[in-house]
């Protein structure tokens, strides 16, 4: 089988400036309808702080500094600690400052700052909503970043041209060293459930080790190694930044940017989760990510040699996990130990597993064989006295397999019926691991 991983490792802009200045409006503003929020299943949560925003067909991945709470610590403080982030980890940051205030003294503190930085920086000038206030962006090249791009966040004014200008400054992605043959994965997950444990047993268990290499402009590094079964892995480092200090202490949320650009970049991400201390709120925000990311998915309990396993133990976290993951019915799940080594040798084995149901393709006679015996066991919904009717289905595509489903009228297909689709779809075919996505198509 030939295999053809979706590399995608976003561009990172951050977007850094003073409070009040309209940060969070301009955030808002640049991801328009792009910000994705999954009805009708308890347990996935987004955090406001990151977003995924296009442009001309470009993707980038958007983080709202301002949505990082720095408590008891002074403004200047805090100002510095967002700056620092954003220069840390984005490709591309944009500077915001006001135009009803004009230039501040923090401003060009925070100019000072991006310049050390050596990443291009786009200065907007935002809440010029009048001719008098366009006018007056011109004491704002003192602060040394270039043209001032005159924007309102609240009336969508001047985004596009400063958009435009973003753009341009995107890396290119270079993915001649990508191997036709080769899986990526990533272990994902809070800080201390053991992440790094775990990506130094599985090179103790799979000893062949390619080469090391960087796999992003932030210092993550991939290790390349060959299972026993000869099949190539890139293991995708999730740590990013190595700079340790209180900023990172005081952003737990920022846990979770530090996964993102591993999550795109991995066909398959192995949720950790810690044994002895059960599921918490940031768990759930990083496999919601991965879930939405549409990548395979594999839940990987931890520590699992640290706990004192009752009778019952191990079908109580089972049914914890899913019961907090209601999303990821499709996720297996293996208790292991990073230090005793306790069942990782089945990891390879399964992800390739995995790898293989994403790309699986269902001929549309079977589909259709499967779909109609559904409909037969379970018949299609009515809403005011209509019914819904299901003329077809067929495959699409596959690294998520994707489906359109055919019908008289989208807005009869609940979503528990597309539900009850999915899972007999499951039922018929092996798609462990994966999600699918189902279309919903009117037939005029």
């Amino acid at each position: 089988m030939k295999y053809g991983g979706d590399y995608m490792d976003l561009p990172v802009v951050a977007i850094v400036g003073r409070p009040n200045v309209g940060k969070s409006t301009l955030f808002n503003r640049l991801i328009g309808e792009r910000i994705s929020i999954v009805a009708d299943y308890e347990g996935v949560t987004r955090d406001r702080i990151y977003a995924t925003g296009s442009w001309l067909g470009r993707e980038f991945r958007l983080i709202d500094t301002g949505g990082i709470e720095m408590v008891d610590e002074p403004l200047m403080n805090q100002v510095r600690y967002q700056a620092e982030i954003a220069t840390e980890e984005a490709d591309v940051i944009i500077f915001v400052t006001s135009a009803q205030e004009g230039m501040t003294d923090t401003d060009e503190a925070i100019a000072h700052f991006l310049h050390r930085s050596n990443k291009p920086v786009i200065l907007a000038v935002n809440k010029a909503d009048n001719p008098e206030q366009r006018a007056q962006v011109y004491e704002f090249y003192a602060l040394g970043h270039g043209d001032p791009y005159p924007i309102s966040s609240s009336h969508g004014t001047g985004t596009g041209d400063l958009l435009d200008e973003l753009i341009k400054h995107f890396p290119h992605k270079d993915t001649s060293e990508e191997g036709d043959n080769e899986i990526k994965f990533s272990f994902i997950g809070r800080p201390n459930v053991g992440k790094s444990s775990l990506v130094n047993a599985m090179l103790k268990e799979e000893r062949v080790i390619v080469s090391n290499m960087e796999g992003t402009t932030r210092e993550a590094v991939d290790t390349h190694f060959v299972s026993k079964t000869g099949q190539s892995f890139t293991m995708i480092d999730t740590a990013g930044i190595r700079k340790r200090g209180k900023v990172y202490e005081n952003t737990e949320k920022y846990s979770v940017m530090r996964a993102l650009s591993a999550i795109d970049r991995s066909d398959i991400v192995c949720l950790v989760l810690d044994a002895e201390t059960g599921i918490i709120e940031q768990d759930k925000k990083v496999a919601g990510y991965a879930y939405e990311a549409n990548k395979g998915i594999i839940i990987l309990v931890n520590k699992w040699d640290a706990v004192d396993k009752s009778d019952n133990l191990f079908q109580e976290f089972t049914e914890k996990i899913r019961q907090e993951f209601q999303y990821l019915p499709f996720a297996p799940i293996i208790f292991v130990s990073a230090k005793t080594g306790q069942r990782l040798d089945r990891l390879p084995a399964m992800i390739e597993e995995i790898y293989e149901n994403r790309f699986r393709r269902i001929q549309s006679s079977v589909l259709n064989d499967v779909l109609m015996d559904a409909i037969a066991l379970n018949p299609t919904p009515t809403d005011k006295g209509r019914r819904l009717k299901i003329y077809y289905m067929t495959q699409v595509a596959v690294n998520p397999p994707t489906f359109v489903v055919f019908v008289n009228d989208e807005e009869l297909m609940h979503f528990s019926y597309q539900r009850f689709i999915e899972n007999k779809l499951r039922e018929a075919f092996y798609f462990e691991g994966t999600p699918l996505k189902i279309l919903i198509r009117q037939r005029s």
